[in-house]
């Protein structure tokens, strides 16, 4: 059971940052693809970006350059760091760790991230 942890959520002001970063424990993180998608409210969930174990990224249109995700794998954690954030960014973001070849599709318990004046 892979168990992941979010932190770094709260309230930001239109045109501000906020990282937030993602921490799972075990010695099988360097395999895993890691995610963050992100729930607005009265919405489906959708992807915000990807980084593989490789360290090859991908992104949501709406998020492309002001949106970094990366990964420490010495420290078994995954960020997301974003900027110039909007009120349309405000969701709830959770954390996702897969790997088809060890059946692996696990979700942090997500972190509220508002933005607002």
């Amino acid at each position: 059971q892979v168990q992941l942890v979010e932190s770094g959520g709260g309230l930001v002001q239109p045109g501000g940052s906020l990282s937030v970063s993602c921490a799972t424990a075990g010695s099988t993180f360097t395999i895993y693809t890691m995610g963050w998608y992100r729930q607005a409210p009265g919405k489906q969930r959708e992807l915000v970006a990807i980084i593989t174990s490789g360290g090859t990224t991908n992104y949501a249109d709406s998020v492309k350059g002001r949106f970094t995700i990366s990964r420490d794998n010495a420290k078994n954690t995954v960020f997301l760091q974003m900027n110039n954030l909007k009120p349309e960014d405000t969701a709830v973001y959770y954390c996702n760790a897969a790997s088809v070849t060890y059946r692996v599709d696990a979700w942090g318990q997500g972190i509220q991230v508002p933005v607002s004046s």
